[in-house]
């Protein structure tokens, strides 16, 4: 057997593994349920290999069925983490407003005011993508050649 690392083989021959810029590790480690029905699942997805960034990065966020990546709840459990929602029990409130009890409330109030989500992830991406330092990352333009 492997005593070091995954187990797990990549299917395709040797080429892949040396070819790929980019290699996820995709893996469901949850459901979502909205009720006793499951809407989607908890999903981690790992850097296994990058060639044009750091490698080894990892994310979890949940994936509804018909949906995609479910951002209003993104947006809570960022929000609380960065101290922009406070959550006390199972109550979300932003700006001394609460905003729902449980995530799947919180979301549908944060999907209904649409300029309360836009605003509380323009502080997310203020906040989190700020670089050490204090410094900010700021994308140029770069002027097309006439």
């Amino acid at each position: 057997g492997v005593m070091f690392g995954s187990p797990e083989t990549t299917t395709g021959g040797n080429a892949l593994k040396f070819y790929s810029s980019v290699r996820l590790d995709i893996r469901r480690i949850g459901s979502v349920k909205d009720g006793e029905e499951i809407v989607g699942n908890e999903t981690r997805v790992k850097v296994v290999k990058n060639k044009v960034a750091p490698p080894f990065r990892e994310a979890q966020f949940d994936i509804l069925y018909g949906h995609g990546i479910y951002r209003m709840g993104e947006i809570i459990e960022l929000g609380v983490k960065l101290g922009l929602i406070d959550k006390s029990g199972a109550w979300y409130s932003c700006k001394g407003e609460r905003i729902g009890q449980g995530k799947a409330n919180a979301a549908r109030f944060l999907a209904e005011n649409s300029t309360l989500a836009a605003s509380l992830e323009a502080e997310i991406r203020a906040k989190a993508l700020t670089l050490p330092g204090g410094a900010v990352e700021v994308e140029t333009e770069v002027p097309e050649e006439v």
